[in-house]
């Protein structure tokens, strides 16, 4: 991570007689040039945009919604009128599977952003300003850290059945920003001291925009990369709290609540747990391994980035 971290940093000064912006834009290039060369990292890509494709379309060219049912097929295997079978009350399991891949996919996404975003500002926060500023975060932080989160998402989740599901967003990105903003922070004292922070400080610069503009994008590397690892993991804990009914509610659905719904079932019936359950691996291995891809080509120093995995 380290090296990451030097080499994104060196992007804040250009050598002598190159612009700024050719610095990034070779950069970027680079690392367009190391992602791609890393075919585990573009076969994750494809299967991540596939499923969003299949998530999508697969849909609209279904005859049957998630919560409809067929009186007249209960418990069927897979066929040319059920894709993947239906269930005990003859929902179709293929729409199912195709709205709870939505759910789950669109709340890693969001959980990821949302709680990179904020260990960004956080532990910049923090780092840039010091004192008391740094003292009442970094509190707030190991408070949250102590907390167990799944038993009070758990506890809270109840209370919010029957409302939107982005309220379930809200509560996982609320409980996985707190190491990420540490590491921020700590990164933060360091690039704070650097030259260009201390000349565009001298220039009256305000200190949020040295923030954004100085600080964040040279932490650039470790937070893309915090970014997909939080996806992955946002997609599991939705996954586990919804087996355990405490996620998405009915009607709606999630690969979660699909696969504690066909649980029983696996062996008897085994469309209603295979299907829910193999998206579920297909996705959380997709986004690992994007985000070995984007490690190794922001890695100056990895040894699978500059020709291909190994």
């Amino acid at each position: 991570m380290s090296a990451s971290v030097e080499s994104s940093g060196a992007t804040g000064a250009a050598p002598v007689g190159q612009p700024v912006a050719a610095v990034g834009t070779s950069r970027g290039r680079l690392v367009a040039r190391r992602f791609l060369r890393n075919w585990r990292a573009l076969l994750g890509l494809t299967v991540i945009v596939l499923l969003f494709a299949l998530a999508y379309l697969g849909p609209l060219v279904n005859r049957w919604g998630y919560d409809e049912l067929d009186y007249s097929a209960f418990l069927t295997a897979p066929s040319a009128d059920h894709w993947f079978g239906t269930t005990q009350v003859g929902a179709d399991v293929f729409a199912q599977t195709m709205r709870g891949l939505q759910k789950s996919l669109v709340i890693g996404l969001l959980v990821g952003f949302i709680s990179t975003g904020l260990a960004a500002v956080v532990g910049a926060a923090a780092g840039y300003f010091g004192g008391w500023v740094d003292r009442a975060l970094m509190w707030l932080v190991d408070l949250l850290l102590v907390l167990p989160s799944f038993l009070i998402i758990a506890i809270l989740s109840p209370g919010f059945r029957g409302r939107t599901w982005l309220v379930f967003v809200v509560l996982l990105a609320a409980f996985g920003w707190m190491i990420t903003a540490r590491i921020v922070r700590g990164m933060t004292l360091s690039l704070r001291e650097r030259e260009f922070v201390k000349a565009a400080r001298f220039m009256g610069v305000p200190p949020w925009k040295i923030i954004f503009r100085h600080i964040v994008p040279n932490m650039s590397s470790l937070l893309i990369i915090d970014a997909t690892i939080t996806v992955g993991s946002a997609i599991l804990a939705e996954t586990g709290l919804s087996f355990f009914g405490f996620g998405v509610q009915p009607p709606d659905v999630s690969l979660g609540s699909l696969i504690a719904a066909g649980t029983d079932s696996a062996l008897t019936y085994p469309w209603l747990f295979g299907f829910s359950a193999g998206f579920l691996v297909l996705a959380v291995l997709s986004v690992n391994l994007v985000g070995d891809g984007l490690r190794d080509a922001l890695d100056s120093g990895s040894q699978r980035g500059t020709g291909g995995a190994r």
